[in-house]
């Protein structure tokens, strides 16, 4: 599920596109886990609540041409799997981090893409000339919240 979250950014900050196949296919994995898991109904329930209320506010603000549709679904799978304990923190990280992608953006918006080193043509990928990136703050900061709690314990054990 994370190599596909980071995939995910990769391809965002290459194309400015997120296939609605892997984002589905991340979700997917969801009801896998939770199965897994052995989370009940109702935990399963609250969830895909809190999926559909992130998707119904991103869709708005995608109508407004706020935010791309491919975030907007991005950000429903990622709060499908935070679910209601971890939201804040996920809200939290991944706006942080988007906040950083965004002023990268920002910063490198008249940057050629064409530049003879490979960071800086890297660097030049994130211009905010093309649109900002945003699925990487989804991606990374959404897949961290994801996946620290499963990680620490294993962490603090050493």
């Amino acid at each position: 599920m994370l190599g596909a979250l980071i995939w995910l950014a990769v391809i965002d900050v290459r194309s400015r596109r997120l296939p609605t196949r892997v984002v589905l296919a991340v979700g997917a994995l969801f009801f896998v886990d939770a199965l897994t898991l052995r989370l009940s109904f109702d935990q399963v329930v609250t969830h895909l609540g809190l999926a559909l209320g992130v998707f119904l506010v991103c869709a708005a603000l995608f109508a407004a041409r706020m935010l791309g549709g491919g975030d907007a679904k991005l950000a429903a799978i990622i709060f499908l799997w935070v679910g209601l304990s971890l939201a804040l923190p996920a809200l939290t990280l991944i706006s942080v981090i988007g906040t950083v992608v965004s002023l990268i953006s920002l910063a490198t918006r008249n940057m050629n893409p064409d530049q003879p080193s490979r960071p800086l043509r890297m660097l030049a990928m994130f211009s905010g000339a093309r649109g900002v990136p945003y699925g990487v703050a989804l991606a990374v900061g959404g897949g961290a919240v994801i996946v620290l709690p499963a990680l620490l314990p294993l962490i603090l054990k050493r």
